[in-house]
């Protein structure tokens, strides 16, 4: 039993003895219980029970030792019926042993009893004797009882049962697995034919290349249709993608013979190579963006910082500040901290800030989709390694990065709400585009692991089309919390919405799995427009790049083991939109900062007084010094708590009064409803770089 009452013994390592014809003992270790029967007959069928119940309880625990659970978990499920059987059949094997044995030590007692009836001379002694004969004889029917109804339930399954079930217990899961794989062969050897028969007329004057993108192996096909079915190499379909599959085409074939393309979802495939600039040109320079940038006149920034100190994280340092306390003013050190705040974290998200400029000069709806779908996802690439969490912020305390002149955008955040934590963050770019977003963090601890759920919506609106973009975060996890080594997955589903034109993007990020055959943190999403037609596909990963496939070609293809019917996309040649920029030297010592980070904290002039790189605690630790920074920051937190409490009894003066508390006012930011959402938010009313400009801080409030 995996849970058990107190006082249980277990019955596989219990002794069963008889004290004398009524009395039972057993015991299990320290633990011992004196039963008590009404007869020695009541006895004897216990102690039969008991012994039937104890071989049982020794089958099961050799059972689960040794079940190996390697096997995959289809498999598993699959043969759970005939795992059933054959432990049936072998636990009514084991009674019958159990049974034989008791019968053996039964018929032992009769014939004791038999000849102590034999020797005996007086009358008084023959008549208790002959009792007790009577007694184990009819024990040893009971007996006999019992194993005439095992063996008849032994050979009643016998029948039933022959030896194929041990047959198909070998040869199923092969069987299943060469099943499946030609199925899925066939399906797509289906919708290869389906395809050569509508591009027949092109195919003998110019080849096609068709290219599974999952295995990048091009297969050329020469001549008539029949030989495409000979010379084409096929793979397994993605196991977690049941939706679509994508196959690359050849655009000169479809330059050919655009004419045919009766289902093609765009309808001139030839614009992505001659006309489609802004894609061809993401391809050179997402990835050597950085370099450019150097052409620039822009400040020199600093490209390192002090090496994180070797501190041993000592449990009994934190476990004895938390004696006697509430759980929400539990100090937490700085040991499990990185010297960011979670403002500055937030602002991380433009590091590839240079995909909304391309997505400025889209023309095409969906193809400014691609580009905002690439940054959406690019956010997390910073996070793969970066396990250890940032500060708190302090209400009111704010951040700020202009870097206007450099790269042509400005952003602004603040903590709006410290319970639940809220945080409030306007970008404006010279460029063409404004992003602005509210973040609550939501967790939940699961013991093994963390999930860190960001609420709020997303919005990204571009001035020359205006065309509004709205989308959510997913769901971050951080494994092995207790023990083991962290990191870091991102899973769920997000679902980016233009709400002028209506296109949508659907990305799905799959959680990592062991036994899945697919490259690790992928993600895959289809953009779609208003009317629902898929124009084109992303692939890639969260921690390292993004691809956009444009879609030539939809067809309904085989439907999956599951039920579902999977849709078949023809694309053209996927092109790179965003690429991720490699760690700095000597990285891992640093927190694993990009070249973003390590500028984030650095110290300017001119910033407000309540700005996150004026906070003190997080300051110290940065320099190494992380005893001083643990006792600056219970400091702070509670000169923020007094300031709390203040604000308590305020509202409860103004309540004995009859009078309106409005509570804490956001400096830079208001509360307005969200058209797009419903949501109540906190949107940017401006005056801060006003402020800036002027250096009149008088309303920021002393925080730090």
């Amino acid at each position: 039993m995996a849970h058990t009452c107190r006082g249980t013994i277990n019955l596989s390592t219990a002794h069963i003895d008889t004290e004398d014809s009524c009395n039972i003992v057993l015991s299990n270790g320290g633990r011992t219980y004196h039963l008590k029967a009404n007869s020695e007959v009541e006895r004897q069928r216990w102690v039969t029970a008991l012994e039937l119940a104890k071989a049982k309880a020794i089958r099961m625990r050799n059972n689960q030792s040794d079940d190996s659970g390697d096997e995959e978990p289809a498999s598993q499920s699959d043969k759970g019926e005939l795992h059933g059987t054959l432990k049936t059949l072998s636990s009514k094997l084991e009674d019958l042993s159990t049974c034989n044995d008791l019968i053996a030590k039964h018929g032992a007692a009769l014939q004791r009893s038999l000849s102590e009836l034999e020797n005996l001379k007086l009358p008084a002694e023959s008549g208790e004797k002959i009792k007790a004969v009577n007694e184990r004889a009819t024990l040893f029917r009971i007996t006999s009882n019992a194993m005439i109804n095992a063996c008849r339930d032994f050979l009643d399954l016998a029948e039933t049962h022959s030896r194929k079930w041990q047959r198909a217990l070998q040869y199923e899961r092969e069987q299943r697995i060469r099943l499946e794989e030609t199925i899925e062969q066939l399906a797509k050897q289906h919708n290869s034919l389906e395809r050569a028969c509508r591009g027949a007329p092109g195919l003998s004057s110019g080849g096609a290349g068709i290219t599974n993108t999952a295995k990048g192996s091009v297969q050329s096909t020469k001549g008539e249709a029949s030989d495409e079915d000979e010379e084409t190499e096929y793979f397994d379909a993605m196991e977690d993608a049941p939706a679509f599959i994508t196959v690359t085409a050849d655009p000169k074939h479809h330059r050919r013979s655009g004419s045919n393309l009766s289902g093609a979802s765009e309808g001139h495939p030839e614009d992505w190579n001659l006309e489609d600039s802004v894609f061809d040109s993401s391809n050179q320079t997402s990835y050597n963006e950085s370099t450019c940038k150097d052409l620039l006149p822009k400040k020199r920034r600093r490209t390192r910082i002090p090496d994180k100190p070797n501190y041993s994280l000592n449990l009994w340092s934190i476990m004895k500040n938390c004696i006697g306390k509430e759980l929400s003013k539990i100090p937490m050190p700085v040991n499990f901290n990185e010297p960011l705040s979670m403002l500055q974290r937030l602002t991380e998200d433009l590091e590839y800030h240079e995909l909304l400029d391309k997505a400025v000069k889209c023309e095409s709806s969906t193809e400014q989709m691609c580009f905002v779908a690439a940054f959406s996802v690019s956010s997390y690439s910073t996070t793969v390694h970066r396990t250890a969490k940032p500060f708190n912020p302090l209400l009111g305390e704010t951040y700020e990065l202009d870097r206007l002149d450099e790269f042509g955008f400005r952003s602004l955040c603040e903590q709006v709400s410290h319970h639940p934590p809220a945080a409030a963050h306007h970008v404006y770019s010279k460029r063409g585009w404004t992003l602005w977003q509210e973040i609550t963090i939501a967790s939940k601890f699961r013991g093994k692991y963390l999930s860190i759920m960001p609420l709020g919506a997303i919005h990204l609106e571009f001035h020359s089309s205006g065309n509004h973009y709205v989308w959510r975060k997913v769901t971050s996890t951080v494994h092995n919390i207790i023990v083991g080594k962290l990191w870091i997955d991102q899973s769920g589903e997000i679902e980016i919405v233009n709400h002028k034109s209506k296109d949508k993007c659907q990305l799905k990020f799959t959680p990592y799995s062991y036994f899945s055959r697919d490259v690790p943190r992928k993600v895959t999403g289809v953009v779609t427009d208003a009317d629902g037609k898929a124009h084109y596909v992303m692939s890639g990963t969260w921690d390292e790049k993004m691809e956009c496939s444009k879609i030539v070609q939809s067809s309904h293809g085989s439907t999956s083991s599951e039920g579902k019917q999977k849709t078949v996309y023809q694309t053209l040649s996927p092109k790179v939109l965003w690429k991720k920029y490699p760690l700095p030297e000597n990285a891992e010592n640093m927190y694993f900062f990009s070249d973003l980070a390590l500028t984030l904290n650095e110290p300017e002039e001119r910033v407000a007084p309540t700005d996150s790189r004026l906070r003190p605690d997080q300051r110290l630790m940065e320099s190494g010094r992380w005893d001083e920074a643990n006792v600056e920051k219970q400091r702070l937190e509670e000169k923020q708590r007094a300031v709390r409490r203040r604000r308590e009894a305020e509202a409860v003066e103004a309540l004995e009064e009859g009078k309106d508390y409005e509570g804490y006012i956001p400096l830079w930011f208001e509360r307005k409803v969200d058209p797009m959402t419903g949501e109540l938010i906190c949107v940017y009313k401006g005056g801060y770089w006003e402020a800036k400009d002027k250096q009149d801080w008088s309303i920021c409030p002393d925080i730090f």
